[in-house]
């Protein structure tokens, strides 16, 4: 059992363009045309979301997102698109749909290629699933901060956070089509530049990080983002340009056999 944690819509606002670009280079390869149904599952904020609105005006659009505080950020949109709170686990539509995205959301599932299987169930015959997840679970960003969780007197208690993590494009690319769909999956490293102080620490601090941070009491909590930060700077040091984040990137696009 994974220690819940609370999202938090402006910290991982902070970074909206980098975070939007997969979503945009996914959303590119799904062919639909005229879709009647379209869900986003971990829709997070919504900003993104409203993007397959925009593409499919005449769709009905749903986004779902297991975090209360991200749902209610998305509802003040008022962009069209329904959005309730759920656990996409336990997600079942009336009928299939159209479209089923997720962006940057299963990674979070730990048995979420076992999952795959009964998503795909969830959408009609001729109709698309894409999905993209970060790679990027053996880099700095990553394994600096499961060595200082690690260490006394934080694993006390970090033990049980949710920690993210995916497999290869072949992975994603053999399980679904051997489900019979058509599959067209990739990889891409976005180089991102950040500024500011510590921004590498910003940036996970709003995503990967966040479990970890929030399982810590307040006085342990400073310190270990102190030390964070140390580790961080050293391994992404400044460059005349500011910092640059290396992120892998694995994106899946699958038709689903059937009435096209």
């Amino acid at each position: 059992m994974t220690t819940p944690h609370r999202w938090d819509p402006d910290r991982y606002l902070a970074y909206a363009d980098e975070r939007g670009r997969p979503f945009l280079d996914l959303l590119a390869r799904v062919g639909a045309t005229d879709p009647r149904t379209v869900v986003d599952l971990g829709c997070g904020p919504g900003n993104l979301t409203a993007l397959l609105r925009e593409r499919w005006p005449a769709a009905d659009v749903h986004g779902l997102d297991a975090s209360p505080e991200m749902v209610a950020r998305a509802r003040e949109r008022g962009d069209g698109v329904r959005y309730d709170v759920g656990d996409l686990r336990a997600w079942r539509p009336d009928a299939p749909v159209d479209v089923l995205v997720s962006n940057a959301t299963l990674q979070w599932l730990p048995e979420h290629l076992d999952l795959l299987p009964r998503l795909l169930d969830q959408v009609a015959d001729g109709g698309w699933l894409a999905f993209q997840v970060p790679g990027n679970f053996e880099g700095p960003s990553h394994t600096l901060r499961r060595e200082l969780a690690a260490e006394e007197p934080y694993a006390a208690h970090t033990r049980g956070v949710a920690v993210p993590d995916s497999h290869d494009p072949a992975t994603y690319l053999d399980l679904l089509a051997g489900l019979g769909c058509e599959v067209d999956a990739w990889e891409t490293t976005y180089l991102h530049v950040l500024r500011g102080p510590d921004p590498v620490f910003a940036w996970v601090s709003g995503t990967g990080a966040r479990p970890t941070l929030q399982a810590l009491p307040d006085d342990l909590r400073e310190r270990f983002e102190e030390e964070f930060k140390a580790r961080l700077r050293a391994a992404y040091p400044p460059g005349p340009r500011g910092v640059v984040l290396p992120f892998r990137r694995v994106f899946v696009v699958a038709r689903k056999a059937g009435v096209r």
